[in-house]
């Protein structure tokens, strides 16, 4: 699942369910409490737009969501890995 936006092209795995730890408590912001932007509203044509290679775009009647197409950060590293490995193997055929 798509949870936030990342000013860099690369992703970052979060786990959304995990609080954050307090590391130190007489902190003056600690007591502030988090003030999150509203989500971004995105018509259909607008999210196919945004959305990179590794995503997909899932309509349903009521909503249409954006995700990964595969959910699970250690499917994603592996196939990373075997694309990688494909690559090589291919310039070096072609060499």
């Amino acid at each position: 699942m798509i949870v936030g936006e990342h000013c860099e092209q690369n992703d970052i795995t979060v786990n959304i369910i995990r609080a954050k730890k307090a590391t130190n408590i007489r902190c003056a912001t600690a007591e502030k409490g988090i003030k999150l932007p509203p989500p971004r509203e995105f018509s259909l044509e607008m999210a196919l737009e945004y959305i990179e290679d590794d995503e997909l775009v899932e309509i349903t009647p009521k909503t249409f969501r954006l995700r990964k197409k595969l959910l699970t950060e250690n499917d994603r590293r592996i196939t990373r890995r075997q694309q990688a490995v494909e690559s090589v193997e291919t310039s070096v055929e072609n060499a």
